[in-house]
């Protein structure tokens, strides 16, 4: 594990409980676009799923939906408050899930998190994951972007970043197999805003 992703994964560790409590209980408008995609009882994968709430919650309510996170302070929170879903400590470039059973994965401000360089090695494991058709969500980054907040969320905890700009972004889920559909801007919560991409998963063109 990088230190990047081994300092993201020690910090919501360490302020899982101030993350909970600074999320909004409502999921964000923009899984409805991934649930519109979906047939009731689709497998969905939640790929950073953090402390389950609240988009793996939302899902749940629909949808056969595994959770998986690296952190274990999260994942303990996520069993206790989404007890429809399941859960697996894992990392994004390695999914501890086996391939082709997925109809759907969404990862919501986790990829942004992980080094530029090993984007294509997430996107890879997504496709991995997938049955073919089947339907990526994830955050992205607009402009290309590396940094840290030393005090996030007033928590006295850094978090860091990494993301190319959205071009870079294309093309990467392009070489792993995807077709975007669509692009959405989100102004999230904790007073960011992130552009959300839609996929079809259709098949490494090498292939």
């Amino acid at each position: 594990m990088t230190d990047q992703r081994r300092a993201v994964r020690d910090a919501y560790d360490s302020l899982a409980d101030d993350y909970r409590d600074q999320r909004s209980d409502d999921a964000p408008a923009v899984l409805d676009e991934l649930a519109d995609a979906l047939d009731s009882g689709a497998r969905v994968l939640d790929a950073g799923c953090g402390q389950g709430t609240p988009v793996t919650d939302a899902l749940a309510a629909d949808f056969d939906v595994v959770g998986v996170d690296f952190s274990r302070e999260q994942l303990h929170l996520a069993r206790q408050d989404v007890p429809a879903a399941r859960f697996a400590q894992g990392d994004m470039t390695a999914l501890p899930v086996r391939s082709d059973s997925f109809d759907a994965v969404c990862a919501f401000y986790s990829v942004i998190h992980v080094p530029i360089a090993e984007h294509e090695r997430v996107f890879a494991e997504f496709a991995r994951v997938l049955r073919p058709g089947g339907t990526l969500l994830s955050t992205v980054g607009g402009e290309a972007w590396s940094g840290s907040n030393p005090d996030w969320l007033d928590s006295g905890v850094e978090m860091r970043w990494s993301f190319p700009d959205i071009e870079e972004t294309y093309e990467t889920l392009d070489a792993a197999g995807f077709a975007v559909e669509a692009e959405f801007v989100v102004d999230d919560e904790l007073g960011s805003q992130y552009p959300f991409v839609l996929a079809r998963y259709e098949g490494r063109g090498d292939c």
